[in-house]
C-alpha cells in the first residue's frame, strides 16, 4: 500500500485512514477476528459483496449536494479500484463496486483529497443525511433546509453518541409540505415551517420519529408541529442517547427505534428523551444558514442549436417532465433520470464535460436515484436535452411510473433474492412503450426491492414488488410479492402498501398491466390513484391478480430469473449492512482500553461532552466483555448495566454500578464531571484487566 498525505483540511481523516490501514493488516494477520473485522470496515463504509473476495465502497454525499470536480474524483477513483460504474442510492449515496479491501485505505485517501468521505456510510450509525434535491430553488419552501442537513452531517459525523449504535439511524429533511424526502420513513424526519413573531420570522420544523422500512414498514409519528430551529440538534442527541442505551443489539431483526418506541411507549420514550437532555453536549445549537455557499451562476451564453424533427416530440416530454421554474427567476432546475441508479465513468465524464457551461456548480444525488441540476436558464434547453440525449439521459418522467426505484438485488447484495435491477429495466420499457401517456403521471411510483428489506423502498410504493421465492412441482422459482396503496400523502403523512398476491417473477409486467388497464379505465370515478385503492379495497386487487398466480399454467422460462440463463437458485448470503457482529472477550477488552483512551483525547481537547460519552461506553464495553465470557451476554447497554450490577459489581468492589454508570444523564457536561467520571472508568478499566488477568499493549 502506498503512504498517504497526512496534511488535509481536516487533521482527523489522515489518522482514520492509517487506522484502517492497520486492522486490515492485523486482520490479515490473524489479530482480529473476522466477524469483529467486518463490524470496523461496515463503520468505514466498506460492505462485503455477494461475489467473495471483493467489497462495494459507499461514498457519502451529504443531502446528495456533489460539484463537478467530485463526481470526476469518484469517477477516477472508480476507474482505479472498481468496475468503472457510479450507483446512485436512495439515500443520495453514490455506491462503487469490487474493490479489493487491501486497497481502501489508499481508495479513502483519494476521495479525501475532495472532501470526500465514505466513514460511517454503513453499519450501527447515522447514516447519510438525506435532503430533498430541491432544496434552496424549491418554489415551496418555506427557506433552504440544505444547511441544516449539512449541519447534521457535521455534528454527528465521528460523534460518539452515534458511532456504535445498536441499528442504523437516518435523518431526512423535506424541502416543503410535498414531502419530497419522505420525512416519514427516517428515524426522524424534518419538515420546515415559520412562524412570524413581532413581524420577525422565525424558523422550525415540524418533527417526525421513529419512521423506518424494512420487512415491518412503520410510519413516523408526530413530535411537534413546530420545533425551533436551534433545538433540533439536541433534540436528535438526546433520542440517539436514550436509543443507544435502551435500543436492542442483539437481534437485529427488532432494533430499529420503532422498536423501541413500541416497547416503551412513545410518550414514555419522549419523557426518557427530555430527561436525557441535562446531559447533551449543546442545550441550543444554531446551525450557520450560510455553511452551504450559493453556486456561481452560469453566465449566458449562445448555443446555436435546432431540435431535429425526430426529436421534438421527445424534446417536449421532456420539457414537461423533467424540468421545472426554481424560485429564483429566470432559471430552471432539471432532473437527469438515471436508468436503475447506473452510470458508467466513461458517461459521467463526458456528461460533466457536456453541462458544465451550462449549469450551476451544484448538481443534487436525488432519492429516485438521479441527478438534479440547477439555474439552467430557458435558452440552454435545446442544448442540454441533446448532450443529454447523445449520452443516453434524456429519458422522460422524473419521478414518475417510468421512473422505476431499485435496489441492486441480486447484482451485488448479499441478500438479494432477485434481479430487481432487470426488473425495473423491464417495467420502465413496459410503460415507455405500451403507456406512453403515463410517463406524465407523477402520482403514481414503483418501487422494487431484491429482498423484503425495502432497500428499493417498495415499502412506501403506489405499485411494489419484491423478491421472494417459492417451490413449484419440485423446483424453486423466482417470484416477487405484489403491494399497492403506499406513498407519501404530505406535511409528514404518509402510507405503508399493502401485500397482495405473490406471483412468478416473469409475470411482473402481467401485474403491472392488468392494473394499469384497470386504472385507465375506472380513473375517471376517482380522485387519484390511492382513492382508488382505497375505494375498491385490497380484496379486489386480490381477486383482480389472482388468475396471474396461478401455479397451473407455469412454463419452464419461468424458473429462470430476469436477467439469468439458468434455473433459479436461491442463495442468500449473510446480510451485513448494521449486522450485529459476535464479539470476543480478548477483542472487547481491547476494545475497551481503546475507549478509554479517546476519551483521554477529547478530555485534553477540553470536549467535556466527548470525553464523558467514551467514558459511559468504556464502562459499558468493560461490563460486557465480563458478561459475555461468563454467558450471561445481554441485548441492551442498560441490560448489561444492571446484569452486572447485580451479578458482578461486588466481584470488583462496587456498590452500585448502575448508579455510577447512569450519572451519564444526571449531569451537564462540566471539566469537573468529566475530570471524575474519566476517573471512575479508568478505575473500572484497571479492574477488569485484573479480573482477567489481561495486559493489553497499545
Amino acid at each position: 500500500m502506498q503512504s498517504f498525505r497526512t496534511e488535509l483540511e481536516n487533521p482527523l481523516v489522515p489518522q482514520e485512514i492509517i487506522d484502517l490501514e492497520h486492522k486490515i493488516k492485523a486482520f490479515r494477520e490473524g489479530k482480529i477476528h473476522d466477524e469483529k473485522f467486518r463490524s470496523l470496515r461496515l463503520a468505514r463504509g466498506i460492505y462485503g459483496q455477494r461475489q467473495p473476495g471483493v467489497q462495494m465502497i459507499r461514498i457519502k454525499i451529504p443531502f446528495g449536494k456533489i460539484t463537478f470536480k467530485q463526481m470526476l474524483k469518484i469517477a477516477d477513483v472508480s476507474d482505479e479500484y472498481a468496475s468503472s460504474n457510479l450507483h446512485f442510492t436512495t439515500r443520495q449515496d453514490i455506491q462503487i463496486h469490487y474493490v479489493s479491501l487491501d486497497r481502501t485505505p489508499e481508495l479513502w485517501a483519494k476521495l479525501s483529497e475532495d472532501d470526500i468521505t465514505i466513514r460511517e456510510a454503513c453499519s450501527n450509525t447515522v447514516r447519510n443525511v438525506t435532503a430533498s434535491s430541491t432544496a434552496g430553488i424549491d418554489p415551496l419552501e418555506p427557506f433552504d433546509v440544505g444547511p441544516y442537513a449539512h449541519g447534521f452531517f457535521k455534528y454527528f459525523l465521528g460523534n460518539p453518541v452515534s458511532m456504535e449504535l445498536g441499528r442504523k439511524f437516518k435523518f431526512g429533511f423535506s424541502s416543503s409540505e410535498e414531502d419530497t424526502v419522505y420525512s416519514f420513513i427516517n428515524d426522524i424526519g424534518f419538515i420546515p415551517k415559520v412562524k412570524y413573531q413581532d413581524g420577525k420570522e422565525i424558523r422550525g420544523f415540524k418533527v417526525l420519529l421513529g419512521g423506518s422500512l424494512g420487512a415491518q414498514p412503520y410510519i413516523g409519528q408526530q413530535v411537534t408541529d413546530f420545533m425551533p430551529e436551534d433545538q433540533i440538534i439536541p433534540f436528535s442527541e438526546a433520542v440517539l442517547r436514550v436509543f443507544d442505551r435502551f435500543g436492542e443489539r442483539t437481534n437485529r431483526n427488532k432494533a430499529r427505534l420503532k422498536f423501541l418506541l413500541n416497547k416503551v411507549g412513545f410518550a414514555a420514550f419522549l419523557q426518557m428523551v427530555e430527561e436525557e437532555r441535562l446531559a447533551t453536549k449543546v442545550k441550543s445549537y444554531q446551525i450557520d444558514r450560510d455553511i452551504v455557499a450559493e453556486p456561481s451562476i452560469p453566465e449566458p451564453i449562445t448555443v446555436e442549436v435546432e431540435i431535429p424533427s425526430n426529436k421534438q416530440l421527445d424534446y417536449h416530454t421532456w420539457l414537461a417532465t423533467n424540468t421545472f421554474e426554481q424560485k429564483q427567476k429566470g432559471f430552471y432546475g432539471v432532473y437527469v433520470k438515471v436508468r436503475t441508479g447506473d452510470m458508467s465513468t466513461a458517461t459521467a465524464r463526458k456528461f460533466i464535460a457536456a453541462v458544465k457551461p451550462l449549469i450551476a456548480d451544484d448538481m443534487r444525488v436525488t432519492i429516485s436515484q438521479g441527478l438534479m441540476l440547477k439555474y439552467v436558464r430557458k435558452e440552454a434547453f435545446p442544448a442540454l436535452f441533446l448532450a443529454l440525449d447523445e449520452l443516453g439521459l434524456s429519458a422522460p418522467g422524473h419521478n414518475s411510473i417510468a421512473d422505476v426505484t431499485t435496489c441492486p438485488g441480486t447484482d451485488t447484495c448479499n441478500l438479494g433474492i432477485s434481479n430487481s435491477m432487470e426488473l425495473a429495466r423491464v417495467l420502465e420499457s413496459v410503460i415507455y412503450q405500451e403507456y406512453a401517456d403515463f410517463v406524465h403521471n407523477k402520482e403514481i411510483n414503483i418501487k422494487i426491492s431484491g429482498c423484503m428489506n425495502s432497500c428499493g423502498q417498495h415499502g412506501i410504493a403506489h405499485i411494489g414488488f419484491h423478491g421472494s421465492s417459492m417451490k413449484v412441482n419440485g423446483k424453486i422459482m423466482p417470484t416477487v410479492q405484489v403491494l399497492l396503496g403506499g406513498g407519501a400523502v404530505g406535511n409528514g403523512e404518509g402510507r405503508a402498501s399493502e401485500k397482495i398476491i405473490k406471483v412468478p417473477s416473469k409475470r411482473a409486467p402481467q401485474v403491472l398491466r392488468t392494473i394499469l388497464n384497470d386504472y385507465s379505465e375506472k380513473a375517471s370515478f376517482y380522485s387519484s390513484f390511492l382513492n382508488y385503492y382505497d375505494e375498491l379495497g385490497k380484496d379486489y386487487f386480490y381477486q383482480l391478480l389472482k388468475p396471474i398466480a396461478d401455479q397451473e399454467t407455469v412454463t419452464n422460462e419461468e424458473f429462470i430469473d430476469w436477467g439469468q440463463n439458468e434455473d433459479f437458485v436461491r442463495a442468500i448470503g449473510v446480510g451485513e449492512c448494521a449486522g450485529v457482529v459476535i464479539d470476543l472477550v480478548a477483542t472487547l477488552i481491547f476494545e475497551t482500553e481503546e475507549k478509554y483512551g479517546w476519551a483521554i483525547e477529547a478530555y485534553n481537547k477540553g470536549l467535556w461532552a466527548d470525553a464523558i460519552y467514551n467514558a459511559y461506553n468504556t464502562l459499558i464495553s468493560g461490563a460486557k466483555a465480563i458478561l459475555l465470557d461468563n454467558g450471561k451476554g445481554q441485548s441492551t447497554q442498560i441490560g448489561i448495566i444492571k446484569t452486572f450490577d447485580e451479578e458482578y459489581a461486588y466481584k470488583f468492589g462496587m456498590n452500585n454500578f448502575n448508579d455510577m454508570v447512569l450519572q451519564i444523564n444526571k449531569h451537564e457536561p462540566s471539566p469537573q464531571f468529566a475530570e471524575a467520571y474519566l476517573a471512575q472508568a479508568k478505575d473500572f478499566l484497571d479492574k477488569v484487566k485484573a479480573f482477567k488477568n489481561i495486559e493489553l499493549v497499545s
